[in-house]
């Protein structure tokens, strides 16, 4: 099972994780730490946001069925 999420450093340099019930039986976990530019952080978002959109999601459905005839083509 695999949890991400991205916190903020705070000053005192100390990240203190709440870590999902899923986790309530596990005995080791595996904490990696990666730097994480704020433009890096804020595209992420969008595109989470993206996901939700409808105008995205009339485009991605568009794509598909674009596609949908050749998906079905044997090579």
């Amino acid at each position: 099972m695999t949890y991400k999420k991205t916190y903020e450093v705070k000053e005192n340099n100390q990240l203190i994780i709440d870590l999902p019930d899923q986790f309530k039986t596990k005995k080791k976990v595996m904490v990696i730490i990666e730097d994480i530019d704020d433009e890096q952080v804020d595209k992420i978002n969008l595109l989470k946001k993206a996901s939700n959109d409808p105008l995205f999601l009339a485009d991605i459905a568009e794509i598909s069925a674009d596609f949908e005839s050749i998906d079905k083509e044997l090579l």
